[in-house]
C-alpha cells in the first residue's frame, strides 16, 4: 500500500500532518502530484474557528494547487498523464438553475475540493475529471506559479466584474496578494490601479513590488486619490477588505455614476453611515457583488486565460509568496498565521520543500 502526507483537520484546532494511503483514481477520475498548494485567507479560520462547512472530519485542506497528473482512472484519456496544470476546485451539481446556464461558482449543491472533499495539502490530489483540469504549455510555468493560478483568477474576475477598461482609474482596497494581483490585471487591461492599505508594511510590500499603494490611516484618502488622478477620481473601487471603513472609503472615492465592485468578505461589524449611503444614491453608483470566478468558454473562461497569461509572462506572481514549507509544516504555518507571528503576503506549501 502507497502512503503520502496529508495536512488534515480533524477537529477546530486540531490540523496536523498525518500519513494516509495514497488515493487510487477510477472512472474519470485522475490524481495529481501537487506541486505546489497555497494557504487562503479562509483556511485560517476554517482551522481555528469555524471547522469545515459540512462538519466533515478529518479533511485535507487546500484549494489553491497544481501539479502533474500521474495516474487516471479506467475511463478517463491516459494521454493526461504527464501533463501540468492547476485545478477548478468547484465540483458543481450540473442540474441547478446557476449550473445550467454555466455559471457553476453559483451552484446550489456543490461539492468542493480543500473545503467539503480532500484538497491539495498533500503531496497527491483526487480530482473528479479532466473537466477540473486546466494545462499549462509553458515549462517554465513552474508549480508555484500554479498554485497561484486560483486567487489570481478571483482578482480577474473582480476587474471583469467591474468593467475596467483603458484608461480607467481603478482603486483596490486591500493590499494583500489578491488585491496585488488585481493591480496588475488592472495594468494588463490598459488601466492605472491605485491600492490603498492600513497596515504600513503592506504598503511598502506593494510598493517595493511594482505597484501604487497608498495608507489611509497617513493622509486624507479622499484627497490623495483625488491627487493621483488629476481630480477625476476612480471609474471603479475594487474593496477587498470586507470592511466598514474599506466600503465608506470605497463610496467617498469613486466617482459620480462609478462602480463598486465588493470582493472582500464581509466583517461582523461591516456598516455604512447614513453619510456614504446617501452618497451611493447622489452618485447614482452601481455596487456589483463577486464570488470566486467564471468557469466556462462563454464569455471567457478566466481560469483559462489566468494560466495563459503566465504561461506568457503577462502575470508575474512569484514575487508574492514570502513563505514556504513541506507538507509537515503546513500546520505550524498556519498556526503562526493565526497568532500572527509572521506577516505574509502568500504562504504555500511547495513540494520543492518536501
Amino acid at each position: 500500500m502507497a502512503t503520502m502526507k496529508a495536512a488534515r483537520l480533524h477537529a477546530i484546532g486540531d490540523f496536523r500532518c498525518d500519513e494516509v494511503e495514497v488515493p487510487v483514481p477510477h472512472g474519470d477520475q485522475f490524481l495529481m502530484k501537487v506541486g505546489a498548494c497555497g494557504i487562503c485567507g479562509s483556511d485560517i479560520p476554517r482551522i481555528f474557528e469555524l471547522g469545515t462547512s459540512t462538519k466533515k472530519y478529518p479533511l485535507t485542506l487546500g484549494h489553491e494547487f497544481g501539479g502533474t497528473i500521474v495516474a487516471v482512472g479506467e475511463t478517463a484519456d491516459p494521454n493526461l498523464i504527464g501533463k501540468r496544470g492547476a485545478v477548478f476546485p468547484c465540483i458543481p451539481c450540473r442540474k441547478c438553475g446557476p449550473c445550467l446556464t454555466a455559471n457553476y461558482a453559483m451552484c446550489e449543491n456543490y461539492d468542493y475540493l480543500g473545503s467539503r472533499s480532500d484538497g491539495g495539502m498533500a503531496e497527491y490530489v483526487l480530482v473528479p475529471s479532466e473537466w477540473h483540469f486546466v494545462e499549462s504549455h509553458n515549462p517554465e510555468t513552474t508549480d508555484e506559479m500554479l498554485g497561484m493560478v486560483e486567487p489570481c483568477t478571483v482578482a480577474e474576475h473582480a476587474v471583469r466584474k467591474g468593467n475596467v477598461t483603458a484608461g480607467h482609474y481603478v482603486v483596490i482596497f486591500g493590499a494583500g496578494p489578491i488585491g496585488i494581483m488585481a493591480s496588475r490585471w488592472v495594468k494588463i487591461f490598459g488601466a492605472t490601479p491605485i491600492l490603498v492599505d492600513v497596515v504600513e508594511g503592506k504598503v511598502e510590500f506593494a510598493n517595493e513590488h511594482g505597484e501604487c499603494c497608498v495608507n489611509s490611516m497617513t493622509c486624507d484618502i479622499v484627497e490623495k486619490i483625488k491627487e493621483l488622478t488629476g481630480g477625476h477620481m476612480a471609474d471603479v473601487v475594487i474593496e477587498g477588505t470586507g470592511t466598514g471603513p474599506g466600503l465608506c472609503n470605497s463610496i467617498r472615492v469613486a466617482r459620480t455614476f462609478g462602480t463598486i465592485v465588493l470582493m472582500g468578505n464581509p466583517h461582523k461589524d461591516t456598516v455604512i453611515t447614513l453619510k456614504e449611503h446617501s452618497t451611493i444614491l447622489r452618485k447614482e453608483l452601481t455596487l456589483k457583488g463577486i464570488w470566486n470566478d467564471h468557469y466556462a468558454e462563454t464569455p471567457i473562461n478566466e481560469w483559462t486565460q489566468t494560466v495563459k497569461m503566465m504561461d506568457e509572462g503577462k502575470m508575474k506572481v512569484l514575487d508574492l509568496i514570502t513563505h514556504r514549507t513541506n507538507v509537515e509544516g503546513l500546520p505550524k504555518l498556519c498556526e503562526d498565521i493565526f497568532k500572527r507571528n509572521v506577516v505574509i503576503c502568500k504562504a504555500m506549501y511547495s513540494a520543492k520543500e518536501n
